[in-house]
């Protein structure tokens, strides 16, 4: 499955109808929601049958331990969990994916289910079992490799054939390239967020971990280490340590403290003896060399010894194992460091350590050694005799080797950009595309004068449209990103899914732009894939002898109102009936005709070929009356800050010649332009300039006079 995914300022400028929906989303957009998972105990169970079975959900992280009824004692094999508990990440439509995720005590995916979606592309679309097909790819894969989507369109990632190991590559869904990014992001987040909980993964990153440069060693001493940052310390004095107890029952429990308080508690020093240049240096050739075989690959050891009378381990403490009062963290995640039980002496030129451990992380923590990590040593006091309250503090020291010791992958692209460059093409094609267009509808005039040329330029301009950007890119801009918007914003969550589909992106931020400059007309006229379909149907008719008719007025301004309610009612029932809108939304047949090129069930076929078929007699007639987008972008047009068509003082007064030629309806007998109707066809632009077609310009040359301002053009 290759991935192939008004008026303007001067007429009032943002009316009362507009201030008045933006009021009414604002309101919604400070309501909050929440999620919850489907699945009770029971129903785990029931998917995971003997001889595995399902524990009670687990209280520090939402997610069911399972174990193996043949081996009861060695603890959980595995987690199930579902991923809106954990990573409620919103989708193209607006609501978080819900997948049951399991994994094995060893981070590797043991099956990945849908529970719930609500993407369009999936509902009644391609149907469910592309995206099944598709999370099925996940068995086997261990979250400690990368795990990435297939290029766009058939253009396979070149990690396919890497012979890395570290990373892998999934094969996407043909036309719901945003949603299956989604996903990926859900599933991972998700997972990850229990393995550091569960299994002591460190926080994930995108970056791989630097590796040691095991060739970099310099003979140095203790002092030098010490002066060069490649080891570091903290002195913590006994009025400091009392400071932490102040206002606890642990404060003046120690005498020694209160008696001297400016005496050493503990020094602590840390060191990263993997680098050959500081281990050799603390623990000599031979203790050295023992060391790295007692390292699995991608483990790192710390040398951590105390001054002071503060021991790192108290006298219950086993060799080679967890040492009770130290912690080793990374990104505020806590490892459990094990005592690497070596046979330790101080350092020549060392001060007289009271104690001193090599503790190792686990071995499958991911800690990146070329970052900095926190040790933490406990300070625990008791207050009482038979049953003692026991108070704890912690000191925390900071510690980064230095970076000459390691070499650093290369930090990689965020997800989202990595998709951006996949599909570079089509964004230069569309990019070049809307250059080309801005330049034309800010200089109309050579284009538009000879209505054949016009008409070239439209007609291949909106097959492109069509074609490219709606059936080849899949940009066709619909309400449902509207109503996603909506969604997302009413349960907390950010607009980041937007980024995943750059096409729709691009095409939103040109459209928003075009507001200001042009008005509705802009995406309408020119950059609607569904309204270039009807656009080229009512040609088709046209050549047929089919006449083409019109409204009666009345109805025409009802039918153009009535989008606004139909917006109106598909932006509240995202907010608060988002199973509704999921319905609603069916209106727009763009998803039917557009997205998935009429490969869906009967009724939603009939709904769009009826519409098409209407807009061959009533020309644009969805365009016009029903669309809600169109009705948002209308609103959105009345940021136009120029009346840049032009008009004269005779336009409609007495001429009619514009207002009868115009299949939109856009100029009314005073012959001004209705910026809210029009969609910049240019037919008047045309007719404005030329002298064969205006009739003040023509009245004109009967008189032999020149107009002012006018140039002539031979067609």
């Amino acid at each position: 499955m290759p991935l192939t995914r008004g008026q303007g300022m001067k007429q009032g400028g943002v009316n009362g109808g507009l201030a008045w929906l933006i009021a009414i989303l604002a309101s919604l957009f400070v309501v909050t929601g929440g999620h919850a998972g489907d699945l009770d105990q029971a129903e785990i169970a029931r998917r995971f049958p003997p001889p595995l079975q399902v524990a009670a959900k687990l209280g520090e992280v939402p997610a069911w331990p399972l174990s193996n009824e043949l081996t009861p004692d060695s603890g959980p094999v595995g987690y199930v969990f579902e991923s809106i508990d954990l990573a409620p990440i919103p989708g193209f439509e607006g609501t978080p994916f819900n997948l049951l995720i399991a994994i094995d005590a060893q981070g590797t995916f043991m099956s990945v289910e849908v529970l719930r979606q609500h993407e369009p592309v999936f509902l009644s679309g391609l149907g469910i079992a592309p995206l099944n097909d598709f999370v099925d790819q996940y068995a086997g894969k261990n979250i400690k490799q990368r795990i990435t989507i297939s290029n766009a369109y058939g253009q396979r990632n070149q990690a396919n054939t890497d012979t890395d190991t570290s990373k892998v590559v999934l094969d996407g869904v043909t036309k719901a390239t945003a949603s299956i990014h989604v996903v990926n992001q859900s599933v991972l987040a998700s997972a990850l967020a229990v393995a550091r909980v569960r299994l002591g993964l460190a926080t994930p990153r995108e970056q791989s971990a630097a590796e040691l440069r095991s060739d970099n060693f310099e003979k140095k001493d203790f002092a030098a280490l010490l002066k060069d940052g490649e080891i570091i310390h903290r002195r913590w004095s006994n009025a400091e340590v009392e400071a932490l107890f102040a206002g606890t029952e642990g404060s003046g429990l120690d005498p020694l403290a209160l008696s001297e308080p400016n005496a050493t508690f503990v020094d602590l020093y840390v060191a990263y003896v993997n680098a050959p240049t500081i281990g050799r240096a603390l623990l000599g050739d031979i203790e050295y060399q023992a060391l790295l075989a007692r390292l699995s690959p991608g483990q790192s050891a710390y040398w951590v010894a105390t001054v002071g009378r503060h021991l790192l381990v108290d006298e219950d403490f086993v060799r080679g194992t967890v040492p009770a009062r130290l912690t080793l963290s990374q990104d505020e995640v806590p490892l459990e460091a094990r005592d690497v039980d070596l046979q330790l002496s101080s350092p020549t030129g060392s001060p007289a350590l009271s104690s001193m451990l090599i503790i190792k992380t686990p071995g499958l923590s991911g800690v990146d050694p070329g970052r900095p990590i926190k040790i933490s040593l406990d300070v625990m006091r008791e207050k009482g005799q038979v049953y003692p309250t026991r108070i704890r503090q912690t000191l925390n020291l900071d510690y980064a080797a230095p970076a000459r010791y390691f070499v650093y992958p290369p930090t990689p692209l965020p997800a989202w950009l990595l998709v951006w460059g996949e599909r570079w093409p089509e964004l230069a094609a569309i990019g070049l595309a809307l250059i080309v267009l801005s330049i034309m509808l800010t200089r109309p005039r050579w284009i538009s004068i000879n209505p054949r040329r016009l008409a070239v330029f439209r007609l291949g301009f909106l097959t492109f449209t069509l074609v490219f950007i709606g059936w080849y890119a899949q940009g066709q801009l619909s309400i449902v990103q509207l109503t996603g918007a909506v969604k997302t914003l009413v349960a907390g969550q950010h607009l980041g899914s937007f980024l995943y589909d750059p096409i729709s992106l691009l095409l939103i931020a040109f459209t928003l732009i075009s507001f200001f400059v042009w008005g509705r007309g802009t995406f309408c006229g020119w950059l609607c894939p569904f309204g270039a379909l009807q656009e080229f149907l009512a040609l088709l008719a046209q050549r047929l002898r089919i006449k083409a008719r019109r409204l009666p007025a009345g109805l025409e301004v009802a039918l153009e109102r009535g989008r606004y309610v139909l917006l109106l009612a598909l932006l509240v029932a995202a907010a608060f009936a988002p199973q509704l809108a999921e319905s609603l939304v069916e209106v727009e047949p763009f998803k039917t005709s557009i997205t998935l090129g009429f490969q869906r069930s009967w009724p939603f076929v009939a709904w769009a070929v009826g519409l098409l078929l209407i807009s061959a007699v009533y020309y644009k007639f969805f365009c016009r009356f029903i669309c809600p987008l169109g009705a948002a972008i209308t609103l959105g047009g009345r940021l136009r800050r120029w009346d840049w068509l032009p008009r004269r003082k005779e336009c409609g007064q007495p001429c009619q010649t514009c207002k009868s030629r115009c299949a939109y309806d856009a100029i009314p007998r005073a012959g001004h332009i209705n910026y809210e109707r029009c969609f910049q066809c240019l037919d008047c632009v045309g007719i404005y300039h030329d002298e064969q077609r205006c009739a003040p310009l023509i009245f004109h040359a009967r008189k032999g006079r020149d107009f002012p301002g006018v140039r002539t053009e031979k067609a």
